[in-house]
């Protein structure tokens, strides 16, 4: 039996220690989170069509508290 492309993604997920979750925020798909030091991947899979990638990545500086609030006051504008 050949994997799935989603089955053999998750394996080298596990194979390689990666952090991932599952979730579906669109109908017939599985979004796979991979959280890596500075980086976020969304990989999305689909029954039938080929999966979309989006890469997020930190710029690198660490904000406090002030930066809580600006983020709170962007979501509430």
């Amino acid at each position: 039996m050949t994997a799935t492309p989603i089955h053999a993604f998750l394996r080298q997920l596990d194979a390689s220690r990666t952090h991932y979750s599952l979730s579906s925020v669109r109908e017939a798909a599985v979004m796979v989170h991979v959280a890596l030091p500075g980086e976020r991947w969304e990989v999305e899979f689909f029954a039938d069509r080929e999966p979309e990638v989006e890469v997020f990545r930190s710029d690198g500086k660490i904000g406090g508290p002030e930066r809580v609030a600006e983020l709170l006051r962007n979501v509430v504008d």
